[in-house]
């Protein structure tokens, strides 16, 4: 087995277990930061100081509108670090194609 290939597979193991061991092995309640900050909102009385333009019907809708929002973000993410890299190669291989 080559190198990287092995410190890529260890690399995806520590990974997993960084996300499994506390999941396993630790007791608790795992429930995200925005239902936390939201019981704390209300519990101080808070009036919001207007209301949503639109609301989605289901949370489903939200969901989907949320994946479609990320999908979106990697992809512009993506096209901007692929032309930056096809960029940084041509520019290392043009003195080659000149000499």
């Amino acid at each position: 087995m080559k190198r990287s290939t092995l410190v890529n597979v260890l690399l995806i193991v520590a990974v997993v277990a960084l996300f499994a061991i506390p999941a396993l092995f630790i007791p608790g309640e795992y429930a995200g930061a925005d239902g936390q900050a939201g019981d704390t909102i209300d519990a101080t009385g808070y009036e919001p100081w207007f209301e949503p333009v639109w609301e989605p019907p289901s949370g489903e809708i939200e969901s989907g509108i949320f994946a479609i929002q990320a999908a979106a973000g990697a992809g512009v993410l993506g096209y901007c670090l692929g032309g930056a890299r096809t960029r940084s190669r041509q520019r290392r291989e043009a003195p080659a194609a000149e000499s």
